[in-house]
């Protein structure tokens, strides 16, 4: 099960270029986030375009600020296989993957991190996603998959996820763009 809430951009206001104000299931620490369309058109990634096969209509992007940040706290499971306990003994797995990418040749681009914290909230472990560059996508408009795992730290009792989405060259609009945000637990036998 896919603990993060709105991953794929499809609740909540948007559905243009224009940023928006809030996003479900996300705080916006910085910067003007856009839930673009596929069938936006203009230059923004289409369905033709590299990107998940199951994807929904829309997707993150940076909007109009140099630095957008996304920030979700995700509570892990107290109990079952992916519990508490499981996890201090070292027998649960985490997936983390999302689909990043930009416009054309330019670099603006996503990174995806996501940062296990102890019960006090102090950092124990972190593992980083993208950017995927302009010549990773071979100069084109798209999302490229990327994917992290690992065994959950002992002791971690929460994931903070952050999506930064930043513009490197000239003009308005920031390319950076996400999609298929996922971060799963899976309980490791003994």
């Amino acid at each position: 099960m896919n603990l993060v809430v709105n991953g794929d951009a499809e609740s909540g206001p948007g559905g243009t270029a224009e940023p928006v104000g809030t996003v479900t299931g996300w705080r916006v620490v910085q910067g003007a986030p856009a839930l673009v369309a596929y069938t936006l058109g203009g230059g923004y990634p289409t369905t033709s375009d590299p990107g998940p096969a199951r994807r929904g209509s829309r997707f993150f992007s940076g909007g109009n600020a140099p630095r957008t940040a996304l920030l979700q706290d995700v509570a892990l499971p107290s109990g079952g296989a992916t519990g508490h306990a499981a996890v201090d003994a070292g027998r649960v797995r985490y997936a983390l993957s999302a689909w990043l990418g930009g416009y054309a040749t330019q670099d603006d681009g996503a990174r995806l991190s996501v940062e296990f914290r102890d019960g006090r909230g102090t950092p124990v472990a972190l593992s980083v996603l993208g950017p995927v560059t302009a010549a990773e996508r071979k100069g084109r408009t798209g999302l490229l998959e990327r994917t992290a795992g690992a065994l959950v730290p002992p002791g971690a009792r929460t994931a903070r996820l952050l999506l930064v989405l930043t513009r490197t060259g000239t003009g308005t609009s920031n390319d950076g763009y996400a999609d298929g945000i996922s971060l799963t637990l899976t309980g490791v036998p003994q």
